[in-house]
């Protein structure tokens, strides 16, 4: 595989593993609001969750790069450039994989801030309880969410360079020039073959 596409998979898939811290911040938020209403913020902050306030600039900067990747993709795409092959998964496939894996995410987060974090319950209380269910609904559509994003982004990109290259103008394939090999050397006539002898002597 040439440089220059191993770099372009490279990008794609530091990308597509960029979405997936904001992805997990909106499960654990969507999660608490479900549980508490408007009173989510106190709860987060009883609990312990007050840190994820830090985090938040480094989620956004993260999800700019992911907008910067995807608009270098749609530049290269409207020139008619688009090497994105489709997903071996299907959408719902895909649904129930990031689904499980910001699951799987949440879990994690919640074990060891009721290790770590101060005013946090621990155990299975701290993970389902208080209305730690609500966990699974959230990851399940947030998990739509960012398994239409992928499936979506590719479509878009393949269906924009489809259209682009259609519309670019072909150019017509250049005759080709015949050359003499160069192992040939060009044949040289005798001098007396062209007439530029000068005069015999006289008899």
């Amino acid at each position: 595989m040439p440089v220059r596409a191993e770099r372009g998979v490279l990008i794609r898939r530091l990308a597509t593993a960029a979405l997936v811290p904001a992805a997990a911040f909106g499960v654990h938020e969507l999660r608490y609001w479900l549980a508490f209403g408007s009173g989510a913020g106190a709860a987060l902050q009883a609990q312990g969750h007050s840190y994820l306030h830090s985090l938040v600039p480094w989620i956004v900067l993260l999800a700019a790069l992911v907008a910067g990747a995807f608009l270098q993709s749609l530049g290269k795409a409207l020139g008619g450039e688009c090497s994105l092959p489709r997903y071996t998964v299907s959408l719902g496939a895909m649904w129930l994989i990031t689904s499980a894996c910001l699951l799987a995410i949440y879990v994690s987060q919640e074990f060891l801030e009721g290790l770590f974090a101060a005013g946090h319950p621990a155990g299975v209380a701290g993970i389902f309880g208080y209305g730690g269910w609500w966990a699974i609904p959230a990851s399940l559509a947030v998990g739509l969410v960012l398994a239409c994003a992928l499936h979506g982004a590719r479509w878009v990109l393949r269906e924009v360079a489809r259209l682009c290259a259609r519309q670019l103008p072909r150019r017509a394939p250049r005759a080709p020039v015949a050359r003499a090999p160069h192992s040939l050397s060009r044949l040289r006539l005798a001098p007396l073959a062209g007439g530029w002898s000068g005069r015999g002597p006289p008899a």
